[in-house]
């Protein structure tokens, strides 16, 4: 599930924004083998084999980004580098991501460097709920801080750590027992704070015993989530 509802495909043509089927076939004529579609975006890991390398490509890829006026999202390791490409003004990928996904590639070939086609992965949740507009602030304030920061109606973190969370409308139904539950890592000076935010959102502590090194928070729906900190452990 991605924040594509609500556009119609005469507003993709428009802009074009490309997406699903649409995408995948945009790459293959254009050849962009090493490029992968995930949600609102294209990416691509190329297999650097070490910092260096990693490093002057991603120098590359920065001075072609600036030559275009189009920005890509690198994540630098040392056995490689991954690149994320979309059109933030369109929420969708377009022809500027199309034309600079082509030109990363041929920086990696001309390095040396292969790319990893089978790599590139997204994880997202689904929560299935019958008060979505209820449990909403509480799951917004948890992963980012803020009760209303929603993207299409999903929960999307603004630093790009965290995945993203939608929700899935079912049935009224009684609570059954959580079999998975989100447990969210912070700076111990942050955590009070976030905590606060999920209150102030409707949620509830359900056990602060274990506090600073956790404590446990539920939605109106019963679903629970710990915010923990390395603190007291």
């Amino acid at each position: 599930m991605t924040a594509e509802q609500g556009r119609t495909p005469e507003q993709d043509q428009q802009e074009n924004a490309y997406r699903s089927q649409r995408l995948l076939d945009a790459l293959a004529q254009a050849g962009l083998e090493d490029w992968q579609v995930l949600p609102g975006s294209i990416r691509a890991r190329f297999a650097t084999g070490n910092f260096a390398a990693g490093l002057a490509l991603a120098q590359k890829i920065g001075d072609a980004a600036e030559a275009a006026n189009h920005h890509p999202d690198l994540t630098l390791t040392y056995p490689h580098l991954d690149v994320r490409l979309t059109s933030h003004d369109t929420g969708a990928v377009t022809d500027r991501d199309l034309g600079l996904a082509a030109r990363i590639s041929a920086l990696a070939r001309e390095a040396g460097v292969a790319a990893l086609p089978a790599a590139p992965a997204v994880m997202e949740l689904g929560l299935d709920t019958a008060r979505r507009d209820e449990i909403l602030p509480f799951w917004s304030a948890l992963l980012t801080g803020e009760p209303d920061r929603l993207t299409g109606g999903e929960v999307v973190d603004p630093s790009g750590q965290l995945p993203t969370l939608w929700f899935q409308d079912c049935e009224p139904h009684e609570v059954p027992h959580q079999r998975l539950h989100v447990d969210l890592w912070l700076p111990e000076a942050v955590a009070p704070a976030r905590i606060r935010a999920v209150v102030d959102a409707g949620g509830r502590v359900a056990d602060d015993s274990q506090a600073p090194s956790f404590t446990v928070l539920e939605d109106a729906d019963g679903n629970r989530a710990c915010i923990c900190t390395a603190a007291s452990r």
